[in-house]
């Protein structure tokens, strides 16, 4: 995977753009101990170049996640778990014009149908999809099917998800990922040294090689810009590869000037740098 192929994936700007008409993202995570999960993807979606981020979070993480960044528009969820009441009330408080959510960065579920409940409300409106951590479970996969949907399982969420042991062999894993892509009809971005992103039917190879990204947060960092991408960009493979891809060189990036000494939010900072040879406007 090269700059150019991804200099096509990447949506152009109207120059005469208005608020939220270059996406509008819902981020669902977050619980008493992982509080920053939801906010780094958050602001990595921020950081991808869309316009609108609702971060949806536990009740007692609302104070927080609103003290970090004033750029994110939080929404309590009512219970301090992912609850079916709880996700009534929130799919009740949404606005009608999202474009793309991704869920489970740090999430506690209570109840693995309200998870259900919430996927299957989104999708219904037409919600393009990532799926991260804790909603990586295998009850969800045939509410999937065929839809504008990311799955980012690093290998032992896979097994988790897919009920498949990964082997440390690259041609085994594609193998892997291309069958489990096309059975389920979603896009699988596994993540690893080399991430693998696939539909089922194309294929493509993201090698990091960036020792210091095994810190904590990037993950969520790379489910916020898959989420920011799919605002813009309907195409779930095109979308996952662009952002595997910009995290991967804001990776590089930052190992250069800090070595092995980077944070999540290092990660972030370095996105638009990353991504400013793709801006384009129109």
């Amino acid at each position: 995977m090269s700059a150019t192929t991804i200099k096509n994936f990447i949506v152009p700007r109207k120059s005469t753009s208005r608020k939220g008409e270059n996406g509008i993202v819902l981020i669902v995570g977050g619980s008493y101990i992982y509080h920053g999960a939801p906010v780094l993807s958050s602001l990595a979606a921020l950081r991808s170049g869309t316009d609108l981020v609702y971060t949806c979070v536990p009740k007692i993480n609302v104070a927080s996640t609103r003290s970090i960044s004033p750029n994110l528009i939080v929404i309590p969820l009512v219970d301090q778990k992912l609850t079916l009441g709880a996700v009534k009330k929130l799919v009740g408080a949404l606005p009608n014009n999202l474009h793309s959510a991704t869920i489970g960065m740090g999430l506690a579920i209570q109840e693995k149908n309200s998870l259900l409940y919430l996927v299957k409300s989104l999708l219904d409106r037409d919600v393009r999809l990532s799926l991260d951590a804790s909603a990586l479970i295998p009850e969800v996969l045939p509410i999937l099917a065929n839809k504008n949907v990311v799955v980012t399982p690093h290998a032992g969420e896979f097994k988790r998800l897919f009920g498949e042991i990964l082997s440390d062999s690259t041609s085994e894993r594609i193998n892997l990922v291309e069958q489990n892509a096309l059975k389920y009809g979603i896009t699988i971005l596994l993540k690893g040294h080399t991430d693998i992103i696939s539909d089922g039917t194309v294929t493509y190879l993201c090698e990091k090689n960036t020792p210091a990204m095994t810190v904590g947060g990037t993950g969520d960092v790379l489910s916020g810009l898959v989420a920011g991408l799919l605002s813009g960009n309907r195409n779930c493979l095109e979308s996952a590869a662009s952002a595997s891809f910009i995290c991967s060189v804001a990776g590089k990036n930052i190992q250069e000037k800090l070595g092995l000494h980077m944070t999540a939010m290092d990660l972030i900072d370095e996105i638009p740098y990353a991504m400013k040879p793709f801006d384009k406007i129109i």
